[in-house]
């Protein structure tokens, strides 16, 4: 898109792509229209059946995240983020020894790259992903763009060991939240577990207005589970989707802050 710059290459560690599993594709495909603007459009691969590409201004457009069909009905739809390695198999060993478990095995991807898939210590699911012909999303940090990944846990030191040793990644407390550093640049949130938000990982998108945008998410069939409220960062809310996955958005209040692209 005019005036967007596309990321070329993500800094290892860093959040590249986030890709939503849901029971009804075409229902979120017109809630994430309607509330960012998306358009889509469904490659098939060998190792995964049909799966959907989210993109902004049309479906040339550069890639902001996909989507899978939820398999499982006993799984909640839910958001997975994909962290860049440089190595699926050197990130494995380092998330083996941290503690964390292994769902997906490293698997190629086509042409396009290799994936694991991986639960840490407290159980939040998560995939690494070592490029080839793509290297994640086309824009990161722009409005309607993945801004950063935030993970609520029981225990906020043990994830800070535990991401710390997989990606080497430095966190500093910021209010009521742990941010995290990829060099100097954070990328990403911990914040405590509890009643309101559910442990896991979850996107924020960048959007211009919080407020109207949480209007819109409602008026799609949103519940809004954090309304919009100022935070260290910028203005922020979360909601549940109308099949049940979470996601947050910012306005941010600073430039040169968030992914690759954001300004």
């Amino acid at each position: 898109m005019d005036g967007m710059a596309e990321v070329t290459r993500y800094a290892p560690g860093t959040p590249c792509w986030f890709d939503l599993v849901s029971p009804d594709p075409a229902a979120s495909k017109r809630f994430y229209g309607g509330l960012l603007g998306w358009t889509s459009y469904t490659l098939t691969i060998d190792t995964l059946g049909d799966y959907d590409m989210f993109t902004l201004g049309g479906v040339s457009g550069p890639t902001v995240g996909g989507m899978q069909r939820l398999a499982d009905p006993a799984q909640p739809p839910s958001w997975t983020c994909y962290f860049r390695v440089e190595s699926v198999e050197g990130a494995a060993r380092r998330i083996e020894a941290a503690g964390g478990v292994e769902l997906l095995p490293p698997t190629g991807i086509a042409n396009l790259g290799r994936v694991g898939m991986y639960s840490d210590s407290q159980g939040s699911d998560f995939a690494v992903w070592e490029p080839r012909d793509v290297e994640g999303a086309d824009v990161a940090g722009e409005p309607s763009a993945l801004y950063w990944a935030e993970l609520a846990a029981y225990e906020a030191e043990s994830a800070r060991r535990f991401y710390g040793a997989v990606f080497g990644w430095e966190a500093a407390d910021r209010g009521d939240r742990t941010g995290w550093r990829v060099g100097p640049r954070p990328v990403a949130s911990l914040v405590p577990m509890d009643e309101k938000r559910p442990g896991g990982w979850i996107p924020y998108f960048r959007v211009a207005d919080v407020d109207a945008a949480a209007r819109r998410g409602a008026e799609l069939g949103a519940r809004v589970a954090v309304p919009p409220r100022d935070a260290a960062a910028g203005r922020v809310a979360a909601v549940v989707d109308p099949l049940g996955a979470w996601l947050a958005m910012i306005a941010p209040d600073r430039v040169g802050e968030g992914l690759p692209g954001a300004g």
